[in-house]
């Protein structure tokens, strides 16, 4: 089973079983990690805002106009955000390491 590494806000490394076919933000909740996700990955809000590793970035599909248009309410925006409902789990991610940013 592929796994994936959340940087938590405080800088700790959690590296978690990471199924294929699941979200970042389905794997955060499995694994307790803090990441709020407030419309439960309906693409309709930006709380499930992540930072994807500069390594990993390239690995990832394009974000789609509608990630886009969510992705600029976020706070802490920075070249590799993401929101973790639209990044999906496969083996080619196994090692997917993500941050989680400072909220305000």
């Amino acid at each position: 089973m592929p796994h994936m590494i959340f940087i938590e806000h405080d800088g700790t490394r959690r590296e978690v079983d990471a199924p294929v076919g699941l979200s970042v933000l389905e794997i955060a909740h499995k694994h307790g990690v803090d990441l709020e996700g407030a419309c439960e990955g309906s693409l309709a809000c930006a709380t499930c805002h992540v930072v994807v590793d500069p390594e990993w970035a390239p690995k990832l599909s394009e974000p789609t106009e509608d990630e886009e248009d969510m992705l600029d309410l976020a706070f802490g925006l920075e070249k590799t955000s993401r929101l973790g409902c639209q990044i999906v789990m496969t083996d080619a991610l196994d090692g997917l390491v993500v941050r989680l940013p400072r909220t305000a």
